[in-house]
């Protein structure tokens, strides 16, 4: 399923999330519960961070009906995602056995593999990404950061409330930002030890409290590649499950092309001519230099500066 926005965020993983959140009923139980005795009604199901899977004919499908979680393991958690073309849609956080798994025909494969390997539509990707996320926070997020009594769950998931002291938690996003760094007709990617080989990518940082985003995409430039940076410009985002976070993408304008790397960091940063950061993105790097896939924010960064016409 192709998203029906034409803005560039929309292109990369795990942003095709086209579920209406209804926001605004979460609180309001009796619709809840007439969305989850809808026959339309499904959830998607997560032991830990890892998703759930039934095999159907060969092929993976995500979808359980709202009360198949009970028969797969303890059921912790129930979260209302949203509504979507399907109908309503929900999110079960289960303690798997491996015996129930087997017997049900279900199997479970870790998110990255799965966009990886591209088994799913993309719209359901983003929803497992969006469940992802939020049972991640729930499970780490059980007791009160303020007086350290249990907390519950409430608005749908959407909230925990603590009945010791009466406050509140909402999830969290972590904003990242990420960022090509540009000068004339050269680019500077980097890479790290984790990466796969010959891999290069921008580079990327958390966002700080009290700092902007193009404040934040200087300091991080200057701190891993020793470089000055002036013009940010923001291009695109991408919500990333891994844990949690927001990938802000950003293009900067670098005023020079002297680098101190940290190897702390990185593993290497060099300037890459135009040419020859097209044979990258194409796949034809005569060093067998590769980006990373269309689905990262990364890719489409350098994509968007590579279509730009040249200084």
């Amino acid at each position: 399923m192709k998203p029906p926005h034409a803005d560039k965020s929309s292109l990369t993983g795990f942003a095709d999330n086209p579920l209406n959140r209804l926001s605004e009923r979460r609180e309001d139980a009796a619709f809840m519960t007439g969305l989850t005795e809808n026959p339309a009604a499904r959830t998607l199901v997560l032991s830990g961070d890892v998703p759930i899977l039934r095999l159907d004919g060969g092929r993976l499908d995500p979808l359980f009906e709202i009360l198949a979680p009970w028969r797969l393991g303890k059921v912790r958690e129930l979260v209302f995602l949203g509504e979507g073309a399907r109908g309503p849609l929900f999110a079960t956080l289960i303690d798997a056995a491996p015996e129930p798994l087997q017997a049900a025909g279900c199997k479970m494969i870790d998110l990255r593999s799965l966009i990886t390997q591209g088994a799913l539509d993309s719209d359901l990707l983003g929803a497992l990404g969006q469940a992802k996320s939020v049972m991640h926070w729930h499970q780490r997020h059980r007791f009160c950061a303020n007086c350290g009594g249990p907390t519950r769950m409430a608005a749908s998931g959407w909230r925990r409330e603590c009945d010791s002291c009466q406050a509140q938690h909402f999830p969290r996003t972590d904003p990242v930002v990420i960022m090509l760094a540009v000068q004339g007709d050269a680019c500077l990617l980097g890479r790290q030890g984790r990466f796969p080989p010959g891999m290069y990518s921008c580079l990327a940082g958390f966002l700080e409290p009290g700092e902007t985003i193009e404040d934040a995409v200087r300091r991080e430039l200057h701190e891993e590649a020793g470089i000055a940076v002036g013009q940010v410009s923001y291009r695109c985002s991408q919500p990333w499950p891994f844990p949690a976070s927001l990938m802000i993408g950003c293009i900067a304008q670098a005023e020079g092309r002297d680098l101190l790397i940290d190897r702390e960091e990185l593993e290497d940063a060099r300037w890459f001519s135009r040419t020859e950061a097209a044979s990258i993105l194409a796949g034809t790097h005569p060093g067998n230099i590769i980006s990373p896939p269309p689905m990262a924010i990364a890719h489409h960064l350098l994509r968007d500066w590579l279509e730009e016409p040249a200084n």
